[in-house]
């Protein structure tokens, strides 16, 4: 895979690295009615943290995808252990092996803005279910920003553009999806503790150091554009 960043998530097994945490995540799972018949997608799955807790938790089916073979490895790691019966595709997103409207709820954890958002979100419409919801978090522009940052960022992260949140929202009407809800999540530090802090299950790579390297670039970028880059919930129907 091309994708440095990406990459050095895969080989240092980060689990819940997107935007808000794992704390987000269940934030979110909690105001969905899931029960065990429904079909939920996880893309983007990686370590398949966020697979397991729903598996565990609503006992429904679960499939979890991704196109990183070093993350599905960890994550069919993960569910073998925990004795969880999800299935495990390996695939982008831009071009998903799977039915139309074929899944009741589709969780995209910062993984839009890795790809080419309209075969995407095409692709995220035609999978999902008349009357299913698309959950997806993702990095928006709060504000203007020189066009040397914005390439710096761009570049880092291997992603092709940074959205505003309306351009989110045009994109996702753009798509077919006919109702987006927009929630700016603020993460309530009190809540912090151990279950929401990242997972890390390191891979036998010889790039180690320069994975090491890059999360800490990371850091840094996410500091220094703290009032540039937020990220929003975006809730998406047909």
């Amino acid at each position: 895979m091309k994708n440095k960043y990406l990459n050095s998530l895969a080989y240092l097994g980060v689990g819940g690295a997107h935007p808000g945490g794992f704390q987000l995540t269940k934030y979110i799972l909690s105001k969905e009615e899931i029960t065990n018949e429904k079909k939920i997608l996880d893309v983007g799955c990686g370590t398949g943290k966020t697979a397991a807790y729903i598996a565990k938790n609503f006992r429904c089916n679960v499939t979890a995808l991704d196109v990183h073979p070093e993350m599905l490895k960890k994550a069919r790691r993960r569910f073998t252990n925990q004795s969880l019966p999800i299935n495990v595709v390996e695939g982008s997103v831009e071009n998903v092996p799977f039915e139309q409207e074929m899944f009741d709820i589709v969780l995209v954890e910062s993984v839009i803005v890795f790809t080419d958002v309209t075969k995407t979100l095409a692709e995220l419409k035609r999978i999902l279910n008349h009357d299913g919801v698309l959950y997806a978090i993702e990095m928006v522009l709060e504000s203007n920003s020189e066009q040397l940052s914005l390439n710096a960022i761009k570049d880092f992260y291997g992603v092709p553009e940074i959205f505003t949140e309306q351009e989110w929202e045009q994109a996702f009407r753009n798509a077919g999806f006919t109702s987006i809800k927009i929630e700016k999540y603020e993460i309530d530090e009190a809540d912090f503790n151990l279950e929401q802090a990242p997972e890390f299950e390191l891979s036998n790579n010889e790039n180690m150091d320069e994975y090491y390297a890059m999360l800490f670039d990371h850091q840094v970028l996410s500091e220094t554009f703290k009032h540039k880059l937020g990220f929003r919930i975006f809730k998406c129907t047909l």
